[in-house]
Parts: structure tokens; sequence; C-alpha cells
């Protein structure tokens, strides 16, 4: 460790359950999911007290600040406090997009229903933009 105010950054993110593994969270440093400061962080960066972490995991950005480091997996409450959660709250569950659903035994959807889904798919997010805009 650097000093003893501060810990890895891979591992901290597993200890106040962000990730639910370690490799996980050092498998998302490693591909650029993980910013420190608004720096890209490698595994081994070292966060202390008062710096900002940002974790993109399945589509939505975790950002929190680091209120205490911890360097082992606590339980849920306790890994609470360990952090202050500035995230913007995740999209409503009626707002994600549905799943397209075939009949059982159809078989791979065609060229022609590919592009059908594709267009419908379109159509939707440029809905959804224009009532972002209002």
């Amino acid at each position: 460790m650097a000093d003893e105010g501060s810990v890895r950054v891979d591992l901290w993110i597993w200890s106040v359950r962000l990730l639910k593994t370690r490799s996980q969270a050092t498998a998302a440093c490693r591909g650029g999911h993980v910013r420190v400061n608004d720096e890209r962080a490698k595994p081994a960066t070292p966060v202390k007290p008062g710096d900002e972490v940002r974790v993109r995991h399945e589509g939505r950005e975790r950002i929190v600040v680091v209120k205490k480091v911890i360097r082992k997996r606590v339980g849920a409450p306790v890994a609470a406090e360990c952090l202050v959660d500035n995230s913007p709250p995740p999209p409503p569950r009626g707002v994600l997009m549905p799943v397209a659903r075939r009949e059982r035994g159809a078989g791979r959807p065609t060229k022609r229903d590919r592009r059908e889904l594709e267009r419908l798919r379109a159509l939707d997010q440029l809905a959804a933009s224009r009532r972002a805009q209002d």
C-alpha cells in the first residue's frame, strides 16, 4: 500500500459491494470502466477518503465518494457507511426497452425480421430522445 490511509481501488470497490467479485472489479479497472478523481484507474490505483470513484457496470454509472477505506469485504450496512452515493437514480423498470419474444420453436429470426426489429428500436430511441428534450 502507498500509505496506511489508502487502499487499492479494485479491493475497495469489491469491499464496499459495488461489484460482486474482486475479479470483476479488477476487470472493470483494466477495461477502463473505473475512474478515480476523473482519471482512468488501474487496479492498483490507491484511493483515500475524499476521492470520487466512478464505476460503470451493466449500463449504469455509480458515482461514489470514499468516506472510509476498508480492506476486507464487510456486511452491507457497514459498507454503506464507507461511501457517499451520488449516483443518479436508476431508470424505472417500465422505461427499459421491452425484450422481443418469439414463439417457441419459431427458430432464428430471418433477415427481414431483424430489419423490422432494428426499425422498431430506432423509432423507440427517437421517441425517447424527443421525450427527454421536452
